[in-house]
């Protein structure tokens, strides 16, 4: 037990082996007996050591970098990084301080992507901004073992003559954004009464065209139905004349029932022969 230390390694990280500094083995969680640390010169065995490397997402911010844009305007960013190691030993074994490289990769990445769009650009795409350094980062964080999984743009600061224009343009665009919407809506509804009086006056023209439509067949009914009536009544006639022609008795009984009728009216005047005219003699 003498000869032996043991070590815990937590399920969070992974530990490096080396045995007189060369790498013999990537620990997992659990424990582990290793050779007691040597004393003297005259102890023999390999000297063995575990390096740590903690496998946990982390957080990592970049304050108050200040950086000009490609019009030449000095601003002040903060990039908020997520990051995690993936390969323990490239991350230990390939730079001397992987934090340290994820902060200097992280600001270079964003001096490049700052230095290639105008304050216009960043003002208007400003995820692009975050996109182009977490592209940028992730390759080459790749190269020693780190995972890059967030770069977000945090804050951007501007000049203090700049920000005043810059409050005073964002009013302006929110002015002219509102009046937009109050020209649309007023140009909708223009449309929508248009339509809407377009649609009735279409329903009051079909209403009149149907008008005239029923008032015109509704004349012609009535005069075919005098016409037929005044047909009926000469076919009538017709034929009580045919009648009286061939039996003339029967005329001579409508004229006796014309009198007797026109007798019991004491204002009827019957004039009897007064076509007849006598010529006196010369």
């Amino acid at each position: 037990m003498g000869n032996t230390r043991e070590i815990v390694i937590k399920n969070t990280h992974r530990g490096l082996r080396y045995e007189d500094g060369r790498l013999t083995a990537v620990l997992e969680a659990g424990r582990y007996e290793l050779p007691a640390a040597r004393r003297g010169w005259g102890r023999s065995g390999p000297v063995v050591e575990v390096t740590l490397v903690d496998m946990r997402e982390r957080e990592l911010t970049l304050k108050g970098q200040e950086i000009l844009t490609a019009d030449k305007v000095a601003l002040r960013v903060s990039i908020l990084t997520h990051f995690k190691v993936v390969d323990p030993v490239a991350a230990i074994e390939r730079v001397d301080s992987y934090t340290d490289r994820v902060y200097s990769d992280v600001q270079l990445a964003a001096r490049r992507s700052l230095a290639s769009m105008t304050l216009e650009e960043i003002l208007t795409n400003r995820n692009r901004l975050s996109e182009d350094i977490l592209r940028d980062v992730q390759g080459a964080a790749a190269g020693y073992g780190v995972e890059i999984l967030r770069a977000d743009v945090k804050d951007l600061v501007f000049p203090g003559n700049l920000q005043e224009v810059m409050n005073r343009v964002l009013t302006a665009q929110r002015l002219a954004e509102a009046q937009l919407v109050d020209a649309r809506t007023k140009a909708e509804k223009d449309v929508l009464e248009a339509r809407a009086r377009a649609e009735a006056d279409q329903v009051a023209a079909a209403a009149q065209r149907e008008s005239v439509r029923l008032s015109a067949e509704a004349a012609a009914a009535a005069h075919r139905i005098r016409t037929d009536a005044e047909v009926a009544a000469l076919h009538r006639l017709a034929e009580a004349a045919a009648l009286y022609a061939e039996h003339p008795a029967l005329l001579r009984l409508r004229e006796l029932d014309t009198m007797s009728a026109l007798g019991t009216n004491a204002e009827a005047r019957l004039y009897i022969g007064f076509d007849k005219h006598t010529t006196p003699d010369r």
